[in-house]
C-alpha cells in the first residue's frame, strides 16, 4: 500500500511539472515575450483547489493595479454580509410618525428594479416622514478618483440614499430631448454649437448642457450623474417623488429600529459584475458597513475585512475602494487567486457561475466563446486584469489571475494575448 501510494504521489508530482512546464512555454513563446505584452507589467497565478497546487506562478506576488478586477472583493464583502437581500433602510415607527434612515441601497427607484419596498413603505404610509441622517463618513468620491470624470455616467455620486442611481438619463430625438427624472432642482440649457449629440453637466450645479443636431433622427439616451447634495437635498427630492411634506430629525430616544429588506443580494452582484458596474460595487461596501455598524465607511468596512477574513491573504493588499476606479489599489495576483478560492469553498459553483461574467456575454461578450471561464475584467488606461474561474476540456477546475500594468498597445490586443494562453489551457488539460 505504501509503495503504491508513493507511485501515485510521485505519479501527481510528475503531472504537475509537466503542466507547469507546458504553461512556461506557451506563456514565454505567445504572451511574455511577444508584443503586446513584452515591455509591460505583468503578472499570473494559475491554481487548482482540489490538488491545492499552483500550476504556473509568474511575478504573482507583485503588486499591481487591478482596475475592476476590485470588484471580486467588493463581491466578497456583499456575498458575506449582506445575506439574501440588500438592506433598503432601518426605520422606526410610533403612533404618528416614520423614522427612515438610509442604507446605501442602489436600487431606490433604480429603472432596473421594479420592485420597490421602501418607495411603497413610505407612499402607504398615512404617518408624518421624517428622514433621519445616517452616520456617512465617506465623500461623494472614492480616494484618488478622477475630478475631470464628474459628468461620465461611471462616476456617479457615493451616498446613503441613492435614488435613481443618482444619475439623470437624458434621451435625444433629433431636436428634442427629454430627462428622467425631471427633478426639481435639475435644469437643462441647449447648445447648439456642438455637432454631435451629446450631454454635459455643470462641473458645481445641477445644471446639464444638451447638445444636438437636428439631422439625428435615431432615439439615443445618455446618463450623467447629478450632484446628490447634503441631508437637506435628500429631503427635498424626497418630498419631490412622493408629493409628502418630509421632515429632518434624529433618531428619537429609545427608538428600536427595524429592518427593511429590498431587492435579492444576486440581482445586483450579477450586474455589477457582468457590466462592470462601478455605483453598485460602492454601494456593496457601503450597505456592508451599515449593516455591520449603523455606520458607512468603505475605509472602516476594509479594514475589517483585511483584519478578519482576508487577514491570511499572501501579500496584504492595499485596497481603498469599491470599484478599482482609484490607482492607488494595489493587489497581487496570488492575492486575487486566494479570494476566488474562499468564495470557490464558500458558495455553491452554480451561483459564482451566474454571478461572473462568461463568453459571450457581459464584459466578455466578445472573447471565449466556449465559455470555459467565469471572470471578472479590469481596464485603465494601461491596464489590463483578468480573474476568476476556468473550466478546462478534461473538466479540471482553476483559479487564475492575469494582471497586465504599463502596455502600450490597444487593450483588445492585450486580452486577445490573454485569451490566447488561457485557451491553450483550456483545450490541453
Amino acid at each position: 500500500m505504501r509503495l503504491i501510494l508513493l507511485l501515485s504521489a510521485i505519479g501527481l508530482s510528475l503531472q504537475a511539472s509537466a503542466q507547469t512546464a507546458a504553461i512556461t512555454r506557451w506563456a514565454n513563446q505567445s504572451l511574455l515575450h511577444q508584443k503586446p505584452l513584452e515591455q509591460a507589467h505583468v503578472g499570473i497565478s494559475i491554481y487548482e483547489p482540489a490538488t491545492q497546487k499552483y500550476w504556473y506562478q509568474y511575478q504573482d506576488d507583485k503588486f499591481f493595479t487591478p482596475a475592476s478586477n476590485t470588484k471580486i472583493f467588493s463581491l466578497y464583502a456583499g456575498l458575506k454580509l449582506l445575506g439574501d437581500s440588500l438592506p433598503a433602510a432601518r426605520y422606526y415607527e410610533n403612533d404618528t410618525a416614520i423614522f427612515v434612515k438610509g442604507m446605501a441601497d442602489p436600487s431606490f427607484l433604480h429603472p432596473d428594479y421594479t420592485f420597490q419596498p421602501l418607495l411603497q413603505l413610505l407612499q402607504q404610509t398615512g404617518k408624518q416622514i421624517y428622514l433621519v441622517p445616517a452616520v456617512n463618513l465617506n465623500k461623494r468620491y472614492g480616494p484618488g478618483w478622477s475630478w475631470a470624470d464628474f459628468a461620465d455616467d461611471y462616476q456617479p455620486e457615493l451616498t446613503e440614499w441613492p435614488m435613481y442611481g443618482n444619475v439623470v438619463r437624458i434621451y435625444h430625438h433629433g431636436d428634442t430631448s427629454k430627462m428622467v427624472p425631471a427633478l426639481y432642482d435639475l435644469e437643462t440649457t441647449e447648445d447648439r454649437t456642438i455637432s454631435n449629440t451629446s450631454t454635459d453637466r455643470d462641473e458645481r450645479n445641477n445644471l446639464f448642457f444638451l447638445k444636438y443636431n437636428p439631422a439625428y433622427k435615431e432615439v439615443s439616451s445618455t446618463e450623467v450623474p447629478f450632484i446628490t447634495g447634503a441631508a437637506q437635498q435628500l429631503r427635498e427630492r424626497l418630498q419631490d417623488t412622493l408629493h409628502k411634506r418630509i421632515g429632518l430629525s434624529v433618531a428619537p430616544q429609545q427608538a428600536s429600529f427595524r429592518l427593511l429588506k429590498s431587492i435579492p443580494a444576486d440581482s445586483l452582484f450579477t450586474p455589477m459584475m457582468h457590466r462592470s458596474d462601478n455605483f453598485f460595487a460602492e454601494q456593496t461596501l457601503m450597505m456592508a458597513s451599515a449593516s455591520l455598524w449603523d455606520t458607512i465607511s468603505t475605509k472602516k468596512m476594509i479594514a475589517w475585512l483585511q483584519d478578519g477574513d482576508l487577514k491570511d491573504l499572501p501579500h496584504p493588499p492595499q485596497w481603498v475602494d469599491g470599484s478599482g476606479l482609484s490607482r492607488y489599489n494595489l493587489i497581487t495576483p496570488r492575492d486575487f487567486v486566494s479570494i476566488l478560492d474562499k468564495m470557490y469553498a464558500q458558495y455553491p459553483q452554480q451561483r459564482l457561475w451566474d454571478i461572473f461574467p462568461t463568453g459571450g456575454k457581459g464584459t466578455l461578450r466578445n472573447y471565449y466563446q466556449q465559455q470555459f471561464v467565469h471572470a471578472k475584467t479590469g481596464t485603465l488606461n494601461g491596464v489590463v486584469a483578468l480573474s476568476g474561474y476556468l473550466v478546462t476540456k478534461k473538466n479540471k477546475t482553476l483559479i487564475f489571475s492575469v494582471m497586465v500594468n504599463n502596455h502600450q498597445d490597444t487593450p483588445t490586443n492585450v486580452r486577445r494575448a490573454v485569451e490566447r494562453l488561457l485557451t491553450m489551457i483550456w483545450k490541453d488539460y
